[in-house]
């Protein structure tokens, strides 16, 4: 690829002054695959040029995550170290900015038990519940960012020789990242306007409910009282702006919890992590999830939905028109990160506190009585597509388009 290393340099400058925006005497903890070495380097120089007092690098290594899943005793994935959730809450608290380089296998635990892989993400995410309030309320910086690995390029762009499809893979996370750009920040901070000026929209509108029509989807989404819209970022407790996915084309809010009734289908598959679940449709009934079905990764559904009470309720809504930068690529990443910026989406699982006025910092009993969702789980799932329609329907019960073809209607 002509002028990589200038355009890895350019991308590493982006993740670390818009991304996580690291502040001068700010801890840094990336959350690495061994593959993408190079650009994690990148990153650890720029965040000490940024002022970055400390930069820890966690190094993942999915070789490693798949012999554990395949040589590890039955009885040992509900086990966590609550060492290591200590030490997240301790960096929490301590102001720290993280960043993941997420770019799990799509096919890692091919062949695997899915209630081992469910069973330890659960056990994760009970000893980090802690920590994660500290992400779902914003008070710390994070970012999730994309790079290449050889089986995700291989998963992605199988239709090019091997030899060329990590290359491919780079160009699209340049593409959809807006590195190309002669100054990729000022590219972002302009894309960061336009979000906000479809997010002002909609919280002008304090729409009561949503009706979503597609092939196989009908669905009505009620909005809860004081519900907000957020896209591009937000900022964290200390009021540093951030963004928290790169790429990002969503603005998002928060169901009412017992308020979505109706049927949808999905339309594109999802990675639940490393394990692909396809043709998904889901029946809800009074918020909940009554039937389910889904052409292939059944199982690992069923086991998403049996986390908790709260897996069986939507927390996000979130919408992406289909003229969009990611979607014109037409190419399925297998990657949710990606993907959801290709289309709407729901999330079942935890509603964002952010999402609701007064929301951040309010116990579990509190976002509850204020119609938000409470899971130890967050999971998107695609719904959009160019047959999608969404009306919305105003306080005075008036309805008007929000969405036709799958584009912006406002």
């Amino acid at each position: 690829m002509k002028d990589f290393e200038v355009m890895l340099e350019k991308y590493a400058d982006l993740v670390v002054k818009v991304g996580v925006n690291v502040q001068p005497g700010q801890v840094l903890m990336i959350h690495s695959p061994l593959e993408t070495a190079e650009l994690t380097r990148l990153i650890v120089g720029k965040a000490y040029e940024a002022g970055a007092k400390y930069v820890m690098v966690d190094w993942d290594d999915e070789a490693v995550t798949r012999i554990r899943y395949e040589k590890a005793p039955e009885d040992s994935f509900g086990y966590y170290p609550q060492w290591h959730a200590d030490m997240l809450e301790g960096f929490a608290e301590e102001g720290g900015a993280i960043l993941h380089i997420k770019v799990p296998d799509p096919e890692l635990f091919r062949g695997i038990d899915s209630s081992k892989v469910s069973t330890a993400v659960k056990a994760a995410a009970v000893a980090r519940k802690k920590y994660q309030n500290y992400t779902r309320n914003n008070k710390i910086s994070w970012s999730l960012i994309k790079a290449p690995t050889r089986a995700w390029a291989d998963k992605v762009f199988a239709d090019l020789p091997a030899e060329k499809r990590v290359e491919a893979m780079w160009e699209a996370v340049f593409q959809m990242n807006r590195v190309g750009s002669e100054d990729p920040v000022a590219a972002w901070r302009e894309h960061i306007v336009q979000l906000k000026q479809s997010q002002d929209r909609m919280n002008a509108k304090r729409y009561k409910s949503l009706h979503y029509r597609a092939p196989g989807t009908d669905l009505h989404v009620e909005l809860p009282e004081g519900h907000l819209w957020r896209g591009g970022g937000g900022e964290n407790g200390n009021g540093v702006y951030f963004v928290a996915n790169m790429p990002t084309e969503e603005i998002y809010t928060m169901p009412r919890r017992t308020g979505v009734n109706g049927t949808v289908a999905s339309t594109l598959p999802l990675n639940l992590n490393g394990r692909l679940v396809d043709g998904i449709t889901v029946t809800f009934t009074n918020g909940k999830v009554t039937a389910y079905d889904a052409e292939s990764g059944h199982e690992h559904l069923t086991s998403l939905l049996e986390t908790d009470e709260g897996a069986s309720y939507l927390g996000e809504v979130a919408l992406v028109q289909h003229d969009s930068p990611i979607s014109r690529m037409s190419r399925v990443f297998y990657n949710t990160g990606i993907d959801e910026n290709a289309s709407c989406h729901f999330a079942l699982g935890s509603a964002y506190p952010v999402n609701i006025e007064g929301g951040v910092g309010l116990s579990s009993e509190e976002l509850l009585a204020k119609g938000a969702n409470v899971s130890l789980t967050h999971v998107d799932f695609m719904v959009g597509s160019a047959e999608l329609d969404i009306d919305g329907e105003l306080a005075d019960g008036t309805i008007e388009p929000v969405f036709r073809k799958g584009n912006w209607v406002l």
